[in-house]
């Protein structure tokens, strides 16, 4: 069994953004429950329904926390049944949560060695003492059952693959190669998940995908079988942010796709063979967070959901 549960579905700066006066923050800001708010992008899963592994780490972590009895400490004076993390990229709001993870608890970090690398030479991340956290690389194509500090296996097989994406935007260099900005494979990882020892056979195969610039063969190859997929749902229309004043970035260029057009996801993925698709990691800009929308509309039709704060999903 896997049980999954959305933390967070905004892509950074939750929704409302706390500067964004769009006509669909002031909804959300006068509680219409069409406009439903959401927290920054984060997943918990799960093999037994008490050991839990977060799938980023979001700014708001710690409200995620408070709001979902399933992560509540449960015996003792000290404790959490959150005992890993796996990373997929090197965002904001995918490890500044770390920081709240920071009260001298037992946990081990996973991710690949770029990003280990940017953790390792930022020297706030150094209050997450190594005498209790534990930070190990995962490498691009093996299979790993992630473990707690101590060595208990969490009774999950994780694979890491590449999809096509872009370095965080604070660790950008334009000299050092103006068309990519210095991204390197491992910036952006997508992650397969299943309970552990099946190793990609038979059903109960989970994808998470907050990232993707673009379709890959990597990617194609992972959807067969699978029975979910949370996949990025950033921004509705490529320049969706210039035309509302919000932001002078493409979608191209901040490494995601969008979903609407010919090379949108929902065209590229009109045939996919997942059982069930859900969007994640969506941008304060996108009309798809409104209920109301004929975006929302135009995703529900093409068989997708839009994940929502408490969310959960159990395979």
């Amino acid at each position: 069994m896997l049980q999954v549960l959305v933390l967070g579905a905004a892509a950074g700066g939750g929704f409302p953004q706390w500067n964004s006066n769009n006509e669909a923050s002031q909804r959300a800001r006068r509680g219409d429950p069409l406009a439903r708010p959401s927290s920054q992008s984060s997943v918990a899963v799960s093999a037994d329904g008490a050991n839990w592994v977060l799938l980023n780490a979001s700014p708001d972590l710690r409200q995620q926390i408070f709001e979902r009895p399933q992560l509540h400490p449960q015996a003792g004076v000290r404790h959490s049944p959150i005992r890993a993390v796996v990373l997929t990229n090197g965002d904001v709001d995918h490890v500044a949560g770390l920081l709240t993870l920071r009260e001298r608890h037992p946990l081990a970090v996973y991710a690949t060695g770029r990003v280990l690398s940017v953790l390792q030479d930022n020297a706030i991340f150094n209050v997450l003492n190594p005498e209790f956290v534990d930070r190990r690389q995962v490498r691009l194509g093996e299979s790993f059952e992630p473990q707690s500090k101590e060595g208990e296996g969490l009774g999950l097989t994780i694979t890491p693959f590449p999809v096509p994406g872009k370095v965080a935007l604070y660790l950008e260099d334009e000299q050092a190669n103006a068309s990519n900005y210095g991204t390197v494979e491992e910036d952006t990882i997508a992650l397969r998940i299943e309970p552990a020892g099946r190793n990609g056979q038979g059903p109960r195969r989970f994808l998470y995908v907050p990232a993707c610039a673009a379709p890959s063969p990597a990617l194609q190859a992972e959807l067969a079988g699978a029975d979910l997929m949370l996949f990025d749902g950033t921004l509705w229309q490529d320049d969706e942010m210039p035309r509302q004043g919000a932001g002078s970035k493409t979608g191209r260029r901040m490494g995601h796709m969008s979903l609407s057009g010919p090379e949108g996801t929902l065209a590229l993925f009109a045939d996919s063979p997942v059982a069930r698709k859900v969007l994640i990691h969506i941008n304060n800009t996108n009309p798809i967070l409104l209920a109301d929308s004929a975006e929302r509309a135009a995703v529900e039709a093409a068989g997708w959901e839009v994940a929502y704060d408490g969310m959960e999903i159990t395979l």
